[in-house]
């Protein structure tokens, strides 16, 4: 089976979409937000990897053709905050100012859980851009000497829990207002969140996209300031 997988150039594409879509399926019936289609395609992907003895190399050869999606489906993010410009001319400051507080409030749980654990400097750098698209986020780990291939897994492990628990959270604190909801989950878990964000609604959606942009460039500029804490 794993030779079948690695002489294909569409096993791997093929394995990631059927497991997604599985995953919607089963939030769909289900309609618990344990079952986050992303993370249990995850899991279905790395199960199915692990049973059919092959490496993530040879998936990587097909699945990877997934990845060219990524830079059209990011840039369309920008359609629906053009559509709620008026709004980001209005509170531009308000907006500015949360997603500074977002930013530092992630960069310095990062510092005290490192803190607090005992984390070499490498280890901390590793974590830092945690909350940021991971584009954004190989690129700081990479310059600042961190574990690329870590960061990268938790920055999708920070999304899917931000796509999973934002809706919670936001009812808990009584959060009603659409441009702060969407800051809050943008800033906090960039892409992955951004789809909840769209699902609640336009405005909503919008400036999580915007946040996803802005609170990478500020994390850059915080990621370098911050890493000499340790």
């Amino acid at each position: 089976m794993s030779g079948f997988i690695e002489v294909s150039a569409y096993v791997g594409v093929t394995i990631s979409l059927v497991s997604y879509f599985f995953g919607m399926l089963l939030k769909k019936k289900l309609k618990l937000a344990i079952f986050n289609p992303l993370l249990i395609s995850v899991v279905f992907t790395i199960a199915f990897l692990v049973v059919t003895d092959t490496s993530y190399t040879a998936y990587e050869s097909g699945a990877g053709f997934l990845s060219w999606l990524l830079t059209p489906a990011t840039i369309s993010l920008a359609i629906p905050l053009y559509e709620q410009l008026e709004l980001l001319k209005k509170y531009r400051k308000a907006i500015a100012l949360g997603i500074l507080t977002g930013v530092l409030t992630s960069l310095l749980c990062v510092l005290a859980i490192c803190l607090l654990f005992g984390l070499s400097h490498t280890e901390y750098v590793t974590f830092l851009p945690k909350s940021v698209t991971s584009a954004i986020g190989m690129g700081i780990s990479e310059e600042l000497g961190g574990y690329v291939s870590i960061t990268v897994a938790v920055i999708i492990i920070t999304g899917i829990l931000g796509n999973m628990m934002s809706p919670f959270i936001l009812r808990t604190f009584h959060i009603t207002e659409p441009i702060a909801k969407g800051i809050a989950i943008g800033t906090s878990s960039h892409a992955i969140g951004t789809a909840k964000a769209m699902e609640m609604g336009e405005v909503e959606g919008a400036f999580s996209s915007l946040s996803i942009v802005i609170a990478g460039l500020m994390t850059v500029v915080g990621a370098n300031i911050f890493q000499s804490f340790i």
